[in-house]
Protein backbone atom coordinates (compact mmCIF):
# COMPACT_ATOMS: atom_id res chain seq x y z
CA UNK A 1 0.00 0.00 0.00
CA UNK A 2 1.60 3.46 -1.29
CA UNK A 3 1.65 6.02 1.46
CA UNK A 4 0.12 9.55 0.51
CA UNK A 5 2.84 12.24 1.15
CA UNK A 6 0.28 13.94 3.12
CA UNK A 7 -3.05 12.69 5.19
CA UNK A 8 -5.26 15.22 6.56
CA UNK A 9 -8.01 13.13 8.98
CA UNK A 10 -10.74 14.62 10.39
CA UNK A 11 -8.65 17.66 11.58
CA UNK A 12 -10.08 20.22 13.13
CA UNK A 13 -8.51 23.64 14.19
CA UNK A 14 -10.14 26.11 16.60
CA UNK A 15 -8.13 29.71 17.92
CA UNK A 16 -8.69 31.10 21.19
CA UNK A 17 -8.49 35.15 20.91
CA UNK A 18 -9.96 37.83 22.96
CA UNK A 19 -13.54 37.25 21.99
CA UNK A 20 -13.81 33.63 22.59
CA UNK A 21 -13.05 30.59 20.41
CA UNK A 22 -12.85 30.95 16.84
CA UNK A 23 -13.02 27.36 14.96
CA UNK A 24 -11.31 27.95 11.22
CA UNK A 25 -11.36 23.98 10.56
CA UNK A 26 -13.35 21.41 10.80
CA UNK A 27 -13.80 18.01 9.92
CA UNK A 28 -10.98 18.37 7.12
CA UNK A 29 -10.05 14.92 5.49
CA UNK A 30 -7.99 14.43 2.27
CA UNK A 31 -5.08 13.30 0.85
CA UNK A 32 -2.48 14.09 -1.22
CA UNK A 33 -0.16 11.71 -3.01
CA UNK A 34 3.89 11.62 -3.77
CA UNK A 35 4.24 14.50 -6.83
CA UNK A 36 0.84 15.28 -6.82
CA UNK A 37 0.34 18.53 -7.30
CA UNK A 38 -2.84 19.47 -5.61
CA UNK A 39 -4.25 23.65 -5.72
CA UNK A 40 -6.83 24.58 -3.09
CA UNK A 41 -9.28 27.09 -3.43
CA UNK A 42 -11.95 28.70 -1.13
CA UNK A 43 -12.90 32.01 0.46
CA UNK A 44 -11.12 34.27 2.38
CA UNK A 45 -10.40 33.08 5.99
CA UNK A 46 -11.48 29.32 5.22
CA UNK A 47 -8.14 28.31 6.78
CA UNK A 48 -6.24 27.81 3.77
CA UNK A 49 -3.47 29.06 5.16
CA UNK A 50 -4.06 27.41 8.38
CA UNK A 51 -3.54 24.01 6.49
CA UNK A 52 -0.27 25.00 5.34
CA UNK A 53 1.24 25.93 8.36
CA UNK A 54 0.10 22.90 9.80
CA UNK A 55 1.58 20.70 7.18
CA UNK A 56 5.03 22.66 7.78
CA UNK A 57 4.70 22.24 11.39
CA UNK A 58 4.20 25.52 12.34
CA UNK A 59 0.89 24.54 13.78
CA UNK A 60 -0.65 21.83 15.82
CA UNK A 61 -4.36 20.82 15.48
CA UNK A 62 -6.55 21.02 17.42
CA UNK A 63 -8.39 17.74 17.04
CA UNK A 64 -7.71 15.35 14.14
CA UNK A 65 -4.40 14.05 12.57
CA UNK A 66 -2.04 15.19 9.95
CA UNK A 67 0.63 12.81 8.63
CA UNK A 68 3.54 13.50 6.32
CA UNK A 69 5.06 10.30 4.52
CA UNK A 70 3.16 8.51 7.26
CA UNK A 71 4.40 9.96 10.23
CA UNK A 72 2.66 12.71 12.59
CA UNK A 73 3.93 15.98 12.24
CA UNK A 74 5.21 17.58 15.51
CA UNK A 75 7.80 20.05 14.39
CA UNK A 76 8.99 21.74 11.17
CA UNK A 77 11.21 19.44 8.61
CA UNK A 78 13.56 19.77 6.50
CA UNK A 79 11.69 18.35 3.71
CA UNK A 80 9.22 20.64 2.99
CA UNK A 81 10.09 24.24 1.53
CA UNK A 82 7.50 26.89 1.55
CA UNK A 83 7.10 29.33 -0.98
CA UNK A 84 5.38 32.70 0.96
CA UNK A 85 3.07 35.76 -0.71
CA UNK A 86 5.58 37.80 -0.57
CA UNK A 87 9.10 37.17 -0.86
CA UNK A 88 10.71 38.31 2.11
CA UNK A 89 14.03 38.81 1.17
CA UNK A 90 17.04 39.88 3.02
CA UNK A 91 17.50 43.21 1.76
CA UNK A 92 21.45 43.75 3.17
CA UNK A 93 22.21 40.29 1.01
CA UNK A 94 22.46 39.85 -2.76
CA UNK A 95 20.80 36.86 -4.56
CA UNK A 96 22.61 34.13 -4.29
CA UNK A 97 23.14 34.69 -0.33
CA UNK A 98 19.65 34.88 -0.34
CA UNK A 99 18.66 31.51 -1.96
CA UNK A 100 21.53 30.09 0.38
CA UNK A 101 19.85 31.41 3.37
CA UNK A 102 18.50 27.45 4.20
CA UNK A 103 21.93 26.29 3.90
CA UNK A 104 23.89 28.90 6.30
CA UNK A 105 20.44 29.41 8.86
CA UNK A 106 20.65 25.08 9.40
CA UNK A 107 24.47 24.57 9.41
CA UNK A 108 26.11 27.91 10.21
CA UNK A 109 28.00 28.23 7.03
CA UNK A 110 27.86 26.99 3.28
CA UNK A 111 29.46 24.04 1.28
CA UNK A 112 30.47 24.34 -2.32
CA UNK A 113 28.26 22.02 -3.69
CA UNK A 114 25.35 24.28 -1.81
CA UNK A 115 26.81 27.12 -3.86
CA UNK A 116 27.08 25.11 -6.45
CA UNK A 117 23.22 24.24 -6.41
CA UNK A 118 21.77 27.89 -5.86
CA UNK A 119 23.83 29.05 -8.96
CA UNK A 120 21.95 26.12 -10.65
CA UNK A 121 18.77 27.35 -9.14
CA UNK A 122 18.80 30.67 -10.28
CA UNK A 123 20.00 29.28 -13.99
CA UNK A 124 16.69 27.11 -13.64
CA UNK A 125 14.20 30.33 -12.34
CA UNK A 126 15.91 32.72 -15.24
CA UNK A 127 18.00 34.57 -13.25
CA UNK A 128 21.91 33.31 -13.46
CA UNK A 129 23.16 36.72 -14.33
CA UNK A 130 21.25 38.24 -11.17
CA UNK A 131 22.85 36.47 -8.92
CA UNK A 132 25.15 39.31 -7.30
CA UNK A 133 22.60 42.23 -7.54
CA UNK A 134 20.30 43.21 -4.66
CA UNK A 135 16.69 42.64 -3.70
CA UNK A 136 15.84 46.14 -4.41
CA UNK A 137 17.16 46.21 -7.78
CA UNK A 138 14.96 42.85 -8.58
CA UNK A 139 11.40 43.16 -10.45
CA UNK A 140 8.44 41.39 -8.43
CA UNK A 141 8.21 38.53 -10.23
CA UNK A 142 12.50 38.34 -10.20
CA UNK A 143 11.95 38.84 -6.83
CA UNK A 144 9.24 35.63 -6.56
CA UNK A 145 11.86 33.80 -8.35
CA UNK A 146 14.42 34.09 -5.75
CA UNK A 147 11.86 33.02 -3.26
CA UNK A 148 11.17 29.80 -5.18
CA UNK A 149 14.90 29.28 -5.72
CA UNK A 150 15.26 29.48 -1.92
CA UNK A 151 12.50 27.20 -1.19
CA UNK A 152 14.10 24.62 -3.40
CA UNK A 153 17.80 24.47 -2.55
CA UNK A 154 17.56 22.01 -0.03
CA UNK A 155 15.75 19.75 -2.58
CA UNK A 156 12.19 19.40 0.00
CA UNK A 157 10.25 16.43 -0.80
CA UNK A 158 6.94 18.87 -0.14
CA UNK A 159 6.39 22.65 -1.41
CA UNK A 160 4.16 24.64 0.22
CA UNK A 161 2.81 28.13 -2.05
CA UNK A 162 0.73 30.31 -0.22
CA UNK A 163 -0.82 32.62 -3.11
CA UNK A 164 2.86 33.34 -4.49
CA UNK A 165 1.66 35.01 -7.02
CA UNK A 166 -0.95 37.12 -5.81
CA UNK A 167 1.03 40.20 -5.59
CA UNK A 168 2.25 40.16 -9.28
CA UNK A 169 0.53 41.80 -11.97
CA UNK A 170 -1.26 39.80 -14.63
CA UNK A 171 0.89 39.48 -17.28
CA UNK A 172 3.97 38.62 -15.09
CA UNK A 173 1.77 36.27 -13.01
CA UNK A 174 0.44 34.30 -16.25
CA UNK A 175 4.22 34.17 -16.80
CA UNK A 176 5.57 32.87 -13.24
CA UNK A 177 2.51 30.55 -13.56
CA UNK A 178 3.70 28.53 -17.19
CA UNK A 179 7.58 28.96 -15.38
CA UNK A 180 6.16 26.94 -12.68
CA UNK A 181 4.63 24.50 -15.12
CA UNK A 182 8.25 23.92 -16.28
CA UNK A 183 10.32 23.12 -12.80
CA UNK A 184 7.42 21.15 -11.39
CA UNK A 185 8.34 19.27 -14.70
CA UNK A 186 12.04 19.26 -14.21
CA UNK A 187 12.11 18.88 -10.98
CA UNK A 188 8.51 16.87 -9.68
CA UNK A 189 8.08 17.69 -6.11
CA UNK A 190 4.59 17.30 -3.89
CA UNK A 191 3.17 20.52 -4.30
CA UNK A 192 0.43 22.08 -2.22
CA UNK A 193 -1.05 25.58 -3.78
CA UNK A 194 -2.91 27.96 -2.16
CA UNK A 195 -4.75 30.41 -4.97
CA UNK A 196 -7.92 32.70 -5.62
CA UNK A 197 -7.87 31.81 -9.18
CA UNK A 198 -9.97 29.32 -10.40
CA UNK A 199 -8.27 29.70 -13.68
CA UNK A 200 -4.43 29.26 -12.25
CA UNK A 201 -5.50 26.56 -9.96
CA UNK A 202 -7.28 24.58 -12.76
CA UNK A 203 -4.22 25.18 -15.54
CA UNK A 204 -1.33 24.15 -12.63
CA UNK A 205 -3.27 21.31 -10.43
CA UNK A 206 -3.62 17.57 -10.88
CA UNK A 207 -6.62 18.13 -8.48
CA UNK A 208 -8.01 21.11 -6.93
CA UNK A 209 -9.67 20.94 -3.51
CA UNK A 210 -12.19 23.59 -2.91
CA UNK A 211 -13.02 24.20 0.83
CA UNK A 212 -15.91 26.28 2.25
CA UNK A 213 -15.99 29.25 4.34
CA UNK A 214 -15.21 29.43 8.05
CA UNK A 215 -15.18 27.03 9.85
CA UNK A 216 -13.56 25.78 6.50
CA UNK A 217 -14.27 21.82 5.33
CA UNK A 218 -14.05 20.06 2.03
CA UNK A 219 -16.44 21.33 -0.19
CA UNK A 220 -15.42 19.40 -2.99
CA UNK A 221 -12.39 17.63 -4.47
CA UNK A 222 -11.83 17.78 -8.40
CA UNK A 223 -9.25 16.34 -10.47
CA UNK A 224 -8.19 18.38 -13.43
CA UNK A 225 -8.46 15.80 -16.54
CA UNK A 226 -5.67 17.20 -18.63
CA UNK A 227 -2.61 15.30 -19.02
CA UNK A 228 1.13 16.97 -18.34
CA UNK A 229 3.26 18.63 -19.67
CA UNK A 230 1.41 21.84 -20.02
CA UNK A 231 2.19 25.28 -21.60
CA UNK A 232 0.22 28.32 -23.15
CA UNK A 233 -1.46 25.91 -25.49
CA UNK A 234 -2.77 24.02 -22.55
CA UNK A 235 -5.08 27.28 -21.64
CA UNK A 236 -7.11 27.29 -24.70
CA UNK A 237 -8.27 23.47 -24.02
CA UNK A 238 -11.63 23.05 -23.99
CA UNK A 239 -11.60 20.80 -20.71
CA UNK A 240 -9.60 23.64 -18.72
CA UNK A 241 -12.21 25.91 -19.66
CA UNK A 242 -15.10 23.48 -18.58
CA UNK A 243 -13.48 22.73 -15.26
CA UNK A 244 -12.73 26.94 -14.58
CA UNK A 245 -16.27 27.54 -15.42
CA UNK A 246 -17.25 24.65 -13.04
CA UNK A 247 -15.07 26.06 -10.04
CA UNK A 248 -15.90 29.61 -10.59
CA UNK A 249 -20.19 28.61 -10.87
CA UNK A 250 -19.44 26.92 -7.76
CA UNK A 251 -17.43 29.19 -5.39
CA UNK A 252 -20.16 32.21 -6.96
CA UNK A 253 -23.25 30.36 -5.67
CA UNK A 254 -21.94 29.14 -2.38
CA UNK A 255 -20.73 32.56 -1.43
CA UNK A 256 -24.42 33.86 -2.80
CA UNK A 257 -25.95 30.95 -0.77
Amino acid sequence: MTVPAIRFDRLGQTFITRSGPTEALRNVSFEVGRHEFLAILGPSGCGKSTLLRMIAGLLAPTVGSLQVFGHPVTEPRDDIGIVFQKPTLLPWADVEDNVLFPARHKHGRVSAQERERARDLLAMVGLESSARRMPDELSGGMQQRVGIARALLMDPDILLMDEPFSALDALTREVMGFDLLRIFSERPKTVVFITHSVSEAALLADRVLVMTGRPGTVLTDVPVPVCRPRGPETANERAIHELTAYLRDLLLNRQAA
